[in-house]
């Protein structure tokens, strides 16, 4: 009988350990030894629909008979669509004079901005217009953008749970590493929906002058540059003359003996 009641009590105090034991929390913060798995994106984010992202550009080359009154018209479309000059450089070469603009314009205003600035137009040397579908790539910044945010979540919390100076140091790290991952994500992302949000337009535009400046100069002129030309030329003979002096008397005299022995031989 006291063996039963022995065994009774021994089973029932090893129950009552074991339930205790299933009933506490346990953490493992052993972080050094492991790499924690990115989390898996919920069901609901396939899901959401995500609008179009389209990236405009253009490029125009054409020639006017004003530059100013262009560069007013281009000027005036810019403010009428709320947009901006991102670069503005000129050029003259001895046929021509060249302006080139670079402006942002908001990518709904697009469509409005070419036609005000191609009004008086009577032909383009060169119109580009292309469209990037940019929409998966959006996409995919976002879908990584948001796995790396929710995994720094998990490791800042196991973060608080860690004790030992080792663990919290090698957390730290990979809370490190994957901001810095995060910081980058966002920098593309943002880059990439400025550039969505606003089409560069760039515009070449030109003024011939070679003709016109052919024109101006009068007939007397040209005389006069040609009695010019000609007097710089026998000024730049005569200085050639002089440099070269020893050497012309070296073949003065030489030719003269020559001449002279010829002669002798003659006779």
């Amino acid at each position: 009988m006291k063996y039963i009641f022995f065994l009774f009590f021994t089973a029932f105090t090893f129950s009552g350990c074991s339930k205790h034991a299933e009933n506490e929390p346990v953490y493992d913060t052993a972080i050094s030894a492991v790499t924690l798995s990115a989390p898996s994106q919920p069901n609901e984010d396939k899901n959401i629909i995500i609008p179009q992202k389209i990236i405009r550009e253009a490029y125009l080359k054409f020639e006017t008979d004003d530059l100013e009154e262009t560069f007013n018209q281009i000027q005036n479309a810019i403010k009428a669509n709320k947009g901006n000059i991102q670069n503005d450089s000129q050029q003259k070469s001895s046929k021509n004079i060249s302006r080139n603009i670079v402006v942002r314009i908001p990518s709904q205003n697009f469509d409005s901005f070419l036609q005000s600035i191609s009004k008086g137009v009577s032909y383009f040397d060169q119109k580009d217009i292309s469209s990037a579908n940019v929409t998966e790539q959006y996409i995919d910044l976002t879908s990584r953008l948001s796995t790396k945010q929710k995994l720094e979540a998990r490791y800042i919390e196991i973060l608080q749970k860690a004790t030992k100076v080792s663990e919290i140091l090698e957390i730290e790290k990979q809370i490190s590493a994957i901001r810095e991952e995060i910081e980058a994500k966002q920098g593309q992302l943002k880059y990439l929906e400025s550039r969505v949000a606003e089409s560069t337009v760039t515009i070449e535009f030109y003024k011939t002058i070679a003709q016109k400046e052919g024109v101006k100069t009068s007939y007397g002129s040209k005389i006069w540059s040609s009695i010019e030309s000609g007097f710089y030329s026998l000024s730049g003979f005569l200085l050639w003359t002089l440099s070269v002096w020893p050497f012309i008397i070296i073949f003065c005299v030489l030719a003269y003996f020559i001449r002279k022995r010829f002669k002798r031989k003659k006779i």
